[in-house]
């Protein structure tokens, strides 16, 4: 994998940029090969609660997990990106509204359905879009980010800047869900048990139909999800495979998967990532996610928490600023 050093947005000192590139570089890495192995998507309300009184109990008192995840509301005035997905934070987050006519959002407890502008008006589009693509009601959304954005008590190392998000592959009920119902039910695994490929018996033509859909979108720039689901996507796409580029294997993604939006246009303080290959993805690549190597990588030493100080300097604003009106 390919990183592409972080070019701080603002600070000063020659020490605290150097921190801030090992951090990224770290992070970016344990972001795609790791953490949403340990995101823990599935979690009741009392075992997510539980890891969070466990992570405030270590984390000093400017760590940015603790200052980001565990406030309510968005920051006023207008939406901005600062940073990376997996360093930044967002100014002005809209909420996405817990129902809608083809969404419902779970897990509402851990208050992560916050984005841009741009992802919560995604969101509603690809949602009204899925029942004449899949069959179903609807999609039932998992975590997106933070009001403020930033990083997280537990879960994610990205969803930092508003433009992440996870969708369960389970379809959206034909009836509203209790708030009771959405903190316990758990998404279906549509993975094998040897992790070599999708369970048959849960694995429907609407996943393959859900997917396309949502790497179809311009502004999505990639779409991430267990290296067994690429590999069914490969055998089964047929002739039409130019939106498998954006379909890019991570460990976990067997019960959801991630989209990742493009910086909205106009948004210089978001930094981009780099564009997916052109190819399918479907050859060595994808191979090498079944290998020895791959399934049992190295160990690592956890990084330090990350501080308010290490994330782009507009971030401290942001945690500081006014919180926005009930509107949102």
């Amino acid at each position: 994998m390919t990183m592409t050093p972080f070019r701080p947005v603002g600070g000063t000192g020659a020490g605290r940029t150097f921190r801030r590139l090992a951090l990224a570089g770290l992070i970016m890495a344990l972001t795609t090969v790791v953490s949403h192995q340990a995101s823990h998507a599935q979690e009741n309300a009392a075992e997510e609660a539980a890891r969070r009184k466990a992570a405030l109990s270590k984390l000093p008192a400017d760590a940015a997990q603790r200052r980001f995840g565990t406030i309510p509301l968005p920051s006023a005035g207008q939406a901005a990106v600062f940073g990376f997905y997996s360093l930044g934070c967002l100014s002005g987050g809209v909420m996405l509204p817990p129902d809608g006519p083809t969404w419902q959002v779970m897990r509402l407890s851990r208050n992560r359905n916050w984005g841009h502008p741009a992802l919560v008006e995604f969101l509603q589009n690809f949602a009204a879009k899925v029942p004449s693509t899949t069959g179903w009601p609807g999609i039932l959304v998992g975590d997106m980010g933070q009001p403020r954005g930033g990083p997280m008590l537990t879960g994610h190392a990205s969803h930092q800047i508003g433009l992440d998000a996870d969708i369960w592959l389970t379809g959206m009920p034909a009836g509203r869900l209790s708030a009771g119902a959405r903190e316990e039910v758990s998404a279906i695994n549509v993975v094998r048990s040897d992790w070599n490929d999708i369970d048959p018996s849960r694995w429907t033509p609407s996943h393959m139909a859900l997917l396309k859909t949502a790497a179809s979108y311009r502004q999505v720039e990639r779409v991430l999800v267990n290296p067994a689901i690429k590999r069914a996507l490969c055998r089964d796409a047929g002739s039409d495979r130019r939106w498998l580029s954006k379909i890019r294997p991570t460990p976990g993604h067997n019960y959801h998967f991630h989209i990742r939006l493009a910086c909205p246009a106009g948004e210089t303080a978001c930094r981009r990532q780099a564009p997916p290959p052109t190819s399918d993805g479907c050859g060595a690549e994808l191979d090498w996610w079944f290998s020895a190597e791959a399934r049992r990588p190295k160990p690592y030493k956890p990084a330090p928490p990350l501080m308010v100080a290490d994330l782009p300097a507009q971030c401290r604003a942001v945690i500081d600023s006014a919180a926005a009106s009930a509107r949102n």
